[in-house]
């Protein structure tokens, strides 16, 4: 198994109005998606870009906003009020693969492998197997690898 490219940066946010202004009007970044729920996940979501130097790509940042109290990100906010770095989410080319990978190691998954924001298969990895980072890990999109 390859681990591939960092994919994004998920933070998690109590207002997705006022980060994306945040990003948008403070960073420079280029709001990318218009924010879309994922009830399923419990969480609105937004991704915004960052332009590495000469305008090439730079890093994606995800924007997540719990839906309800039921939304995992819900106690984290509760923890962090202000939002900040939810997870770091590495790409793969077969996720079903990874999934054995990490399973062989003694890495605890969390839940089920389920279709993410970007429309490929994902699933999470316990911070306390990954040096206290929730750690993605989703199928490369089609046509990137």
């Amino acid at each position: 198994m390859k681990l591939g490219r960092l994919n994004h940066v998920g933070v998690a946010v109590p207002a997705m109005a006022d980060a994306i202004a945040y990003y948008r009007d403070v960073m420079g970044a280029e709001v990318v998606t218009e924010p879309f729920a994922m009830p399923e996940q419990g969480v609105l979501v937004a991704f915004v870009n960052t332009t590495g130097e000469a305008g090439t790509a730079g890093t994606q940042i995800e924007l997540i906003e719990p839906l309800g109290a039921d939304s995992p990100i819900t106690a984290f906010l509760a923890r962090n009020p202000a939002g900040g770095q939810h997870h770091l989410c590495y790409e793969v080319e077969d996720i079903e693969a990874a999934r054995d990978w990490f399973t062989a190691q003694g890495k605890r998954i969390l839940g089920p492998t389920r279709i993410g924001a970007h429309g490929t298969p994902i699933f999470f990895l316990h911070p306390k197997d990954m040096l206290g980072q929730l750690t993605e890990i989703m199928e490369t999109p089609r046509g990137q690898h």
